[in-house]
């Protein structure tokens, strides 16, 4: 098999402290990059915020038994990568705000540009365990189906993409969409905010004019490796 590239472990550590810098993981989370067929690379497996430069990540089978220095929470990622060709790389993160609407069995709904991305639903893991076994990724990447999100009840969400650069920025406007929803729910204006359609998401989701790399590169900023990959 071919060698991971120096600048695909750039890209993963690139897009773990970016994560950290933002709020949006802390000493728990990891990001991953499918490499091919039967294989992905996983950040290394500590706080994403302290990989350092030229810190190497681990390469982990979509089938079969994880390395031994990888989490056991990474059988998520199997999960998804074996079900979901379409799937180029997985985000496990950590946010406050999501986390919060989680304990209420609520997720985002679509009332501003950044909710658009994740119709038609973004789904809810109803149970605030820690997913470790095969069967309980099997089971979590069965409910996310062909979605980009899921909401864990008390754990944080996963979000999927066809771009590392993309899943992270994704993972930042689910926390977006996770603080306007708290603010119109504590303001009272439920019922007047507007849940904007299915139609309307559709035209609104848009990749053109850079959108993902703008947003890449500001959650970027200030990396010692950012330019590099």
């Amino acid at each position: 098999m071919p060698a991971v590239t120096e600048s695909r472990q750039r890209r993963v550590r690139l897009a773990a402290r970016a994560l950290a810098r933002h709020g949006l993981v802390h000493a728990y989370g990891h990001c991953s990059e499918r490499i091919d067929d039967d294989r992905f690379l996983v950040c290394a497996a500590r706080p994403m915020g302290l990989i350092k430069a030229g810190e190497g990540g681990a390469v982990v089978p979509i089938h079969g038994e994880l390395p031994e220095a990888v989490l056991e929470e990474v059988r998520v990622h199997q999960a998804i990568y074996a079900r979901r060709a379409d799937v180029r790389a997985v985000v496990r993160s950590m946010p406050g705000s999501v986390m919060a609407l989680g304990t209420a069995r609520l997720v985002p709904q679509p009332r501003h540009g950044f909710g658009t991305y994740f119709v038609p639903s973004i789904a809810l893991w109803d149970d605030p365990q820690l997913v470790r076994s095969p069967r309980a990724a099997a089971s979590v990447a069965e409910l996310m189906g062909a979605g980009s999100a899921l909401v864990m009840r008390g754990n944080g969400a996963i979000v999927c993409a066809d771009s590392l650069a993309k899943a992270v920025v994704l993972t930042w406007y689910l926390e977006d969409a996770a603080k306007l929803e708290l603010m119109v729910r504590s303001a009272g204006l439920s019922e007047r905010s507007v849940v904007i359609s299915e139609s309307e998401c559709a035209i609104r989701a848009v990749s053109t004019g850079l959108i993902f790399e703008r947003m890449w590169d500001y959650l970027c900023a200030g990396d010692p490796e950012a330019g590099n990959i």
